[in-house]
């Protein structure tokens, strides 16, 4: 009900979360389009689209979002189906209040750890599509543990270029040894 939502927004309010706060599914999609919380908050059933139904359009639009489930229509195939997409949580109204506050630490601590994560292989990505053709074969070929000449006769190019393509591209990953660029690489599952 409206009187719940208001409790709830209010509860939340005073533990310090930025709270918007939502009636239908038409509205909390407006709201995750426009400006994507760190968490939601959603009822199995809402007026105009369920749950499920939005938490299904978040996934599909590749937006990542932790959701926490709260309703009182938690049965055991709405509870899957939540799980199934992703839920963090599937908790029953009326949720006891420190029950909920621990819900939604744990999702936003998850989704920003995982932000964290995203974004450093985003960076990763740059640097890696920084590099010219020849610096990422040369680079290729040194994570495979191939010596400077091997690489020289299989590029067809002097070791002295080799040596140089090979330093430019550890400067471009931001690495200093070939064993921090193996291990970035690896984090990235560029090793072929």
């Amino acid at each position: 009900t409206v009187e719940n939502l208001r409790l709830l927004s209010t509860m939340l309010s005073k533990e310090g979360y930025d709270v918007r706060a939502v009636t239908n599914g038409p509205q909390a999609l407006q709201a995750v389009e426009r400006d994507p919380p760190d968490v939601i908050l959603l009822d199995i059933s809402m007026p105009e689209m369920t749950g499920p139904q939005l938490h299904g359009w978040i996934r599909e639009n590749g937006i990542s979002l932790p959701v926490i489930y709260l309703s009182g229509h938690c049965d055991v195939p709405s509870s899957v189906l939540a799980m199934k997409h992703g839920a963090m949580d599937v908790l029953e109204k009326p949720a006891d209040a420190d029950v909920l506050l621990d819900a939604i630490a744990g999702a936003v601590e998850q989704h920003s750890l995982h932000k964290l994560r995203r974004d450093a292989k985003d960076e990763i990505h740059d640097r890696l599509a920084s590099l010219s053709a020849r610096e990422r074969e040369g680079m290729d070929q040194v994570i495979l543990g191939r010596l400077n000449k091997q690489i020289a006769a299989d590029l067809g190019i002097t070791e002295k270029t080799v040596k140089v393509h090979r330093g430019r591209a550890m400067a471009k990953m931001k690495v200093r040894s070939v064993a921090a660029l193996v291990h970035l690489c690896d984090q990235l599952e560029t090793r072929q």
